[in-house]
């Protein structure tokens, strides 16, 4: 999908509006076009020979063409408005499934801050164009109407608008052009200094508490000074073009009256026709303003609509699959040979009703298998079996109704704590019976977007109670107690254990707390599987195990 494809369809799903609104919109110009004309009638029919009954006659003409100037101007904004409102509306709807899809791929190259900024600021933009669209039509209806005019006053004139009229409209779009590129530039430098102002705040107890806040804020400041950079250069673009543009139009208005007036020197044209002339040409100033603000707008338009393009065509991160997951799912989980990221060629095998401990040492180890997991990314080699039926003949959603990956940095939304986890009865089991207990309205308080009204240790057993009511065959939990003090972790180890007895669960974890509760333990090493067994014999056999989780 490029650009032009989300603008062509921006466009065409609204085309009875923006015909409407084109169609009322080029009425009102045509009727702006007529008042120059009709004063002139005046001025030769009425008050050159005085005549009082011709004066009131004409009038009354112009009060109805006023009449018509008003309602035809307001219902084609209307028209126009909701078009372009629904059109950035719509395009949220669709960047928002994209971004959400089960199969992925669309945040791959984007901070969350930045999607947040092409969903809205881009979406906005393109929506736009239907709100320019039809008076930019109208606009060149307009000065067409004033040609025609000028034509029936005099053929010198009329040629000239006409043939002036297509030379300016290209000058106009070449001047665009900069602020087509830089409107593109500005939008991009935004949205990436809008993710990492998200960053820095979500991770901002992370960044205090490993004394990282200078190096961060140091970062979001050179960001936010090259979105700056862009916005002004972006400014400047739309100020030259602007002026630029209304240079060329005074110029061309100039001329016209200048021609006209030496017309009706010479006498080839009667006074009422030179009122009539020098009008038409004020008035061409406001459908060539228009020109000017339509380019203007679908320069920007443009920009953004290629970055709406660029998410909505981001190749998902997982190809292939449709099949369904068994309507009885025992719960084996099965990695023959995997290798995908920091995992070198992981076997692991995990048995339906089975505790399994995963320990590894490096982070993107245990990244990389989650992402397995939950099929978030399909392995390079090997493969991951459920049931025996590989997840990658599965189709993604249907395969997280049967496993269910709770990342370490799970997100609370906005509601009660009731809301975010779904029912009572899992909040013995994570410990978050406390935390209820502690809120001044218990279960029915009031948590703030992404649990900030918490603490981190609150938030992550709130967390992994909304993971426990799901109930999910599979379970995979990705460090649930770092934030909580030991006493709590032992009472989440043993809730965990007695709440998943019979159903399968996979804790990648090197807390000994809860591993003491596991079936078994897998050591995962340079990215292959180094050690099995039981948590105790590994401590007590293992160096590198003994070091790992007890450091």
């Amino acid at each position: 999908m490029t650009g032009r494809d989300v603008l062509r369809r921006a466009i065409g799903g609204h085309k009875g509006r923006l015909t409407a609104a084109s169609v009322l919109a080029a009425a009102h110009q045509g009727c702006e076009a007529l008042v120059p004309v009709l004063i002139g009638v005046v001025v030769d029919r009425a008050i050159a020979p005085a005549s009082a009954a011709e004066l009131v006659t004409w009038l009354a003409v112009l009060l109805v063409l006023f009449a018509a100037l008003s309602n035809t101007y307001r219902h084609a904004l209307r028209l126009a408005e909701r078009a372009a409102e629904y059109t950035g509306h719509r395009i949220r709807l669709v960047l928002s499934e994209r971004i959400l899809h089960p199969r992925g791929g669309a945040e791959a190259s984007h901070l969350p801050g930045a999607l947040v900024n092409i969903a809205t600021e881009d979406a906005r933009r393109v929506g736009s164009v239907n709100g320019v669209l039809p008076f930019g039509i109208a606009a060149i209806a307009g000065i067409v109407v004033s040609a025609v005019f000028l034509l029936l006053i005099s053929v010198p004139l009329g040629l000239l608008v006409l043939l002036g009229v297509p030379p300016l409209l290209w000058l106009g779009h070449l001047i665009g052009k900069p602020l087509e590129r830089r409107s593109g530039v500005e939008q991009e430098r935004a949205a990436h200094a809008s993710g990492i102002a998200a960053d820095l705040v979500a991770g901002l107890r992370v960044l205090k508490g490993i004394g990282a806040e200078p190096a961060a804020i140091d970062r979001y400041r050179r960001t936010s000074q090259d979105s700056l950079g862009a916005t002004l250069r972006a400014a400047r673009a739309q100020a030259w073009h602007g002026g630029a543009v209304l240079t060329l139009t005074g110029i061309f208005i100039a001329l016209v009256a200048l021609v006209g007036g030496n017309l009706a020197i010479s006498g080839a044209i009667s006074v009422g026709d030179l009122v009539a002339a020098v009008g038409l040409a004020q008035f061409l100033l406001g459908p060539l303003s228009v020109l000017g603000w339509a380019n203007a707008e679908l320069a920007q338009g443009r920009a953004s609509a290629a970055r709406v393009a660029e998410v909505l065509s981001a190749p998902q991160a997982v190809e292939g699959g449709t099949g369904a997951v068994p309507a009885e799912v025992a719960g084996e989980v099965r990695l023959t040979g995997v290798r995908h990221g920091a995992l070198k060629g992981v076997d692991l095998e995990v048995a339906p009703g089975e505790l399994v401990g995963v320990v590894t040492g490096d982070p993107a180890a245990a990244t990389s298998l989650l992402d397995c997991l939950g099929r978030d990314a399909d392995p390079v080699e090997g493969a991951v079996l459920l049931d025996g039926t590989p997840l990658a003949s599965m189709d993604p959603h249907e395969i997280r109704a049967a496993i269910l990956v709770a990342a370490h940095d799970a997100d609370l939304f906005e509601g009660t704590l009731l809301e975010n986890v779904g029912t009572e009865d899992v909040l013995v089991a994570a410990a978050a019976d406390e935390v209820a207990s502690a809120l001044p309205d218990g279960v029915h308080t009031k948590i703030t977007e992404r649990g900030h009204s918490l603490s981190g240790g609150q938030r992550q057993r709130v967390a992994l109670a909304r993971a426990l009511a799901v109930e999910a065959p599979v379970l995979v939990v990705h460090d649930p107690t770092t934030a909580v003090d030991t006493v709590t972790e032992a009472r989440i180890a043993a809730g965990l254990a007695r709440f998943r007895r019979a159903r399968t669960t996979v804790l990648v974890t090197t807390s000994p707390a809860l591993l003491a509760e596991t079936d078994r333990v897998v050591l995962i090493e340079d990215g292959v599987v180094s050690a099995v067994g039981r948590h105790g014999d590994l401590v007590r056999d293992l160096p590198a195990y003994r070091a790992t989780v007890l450091s």
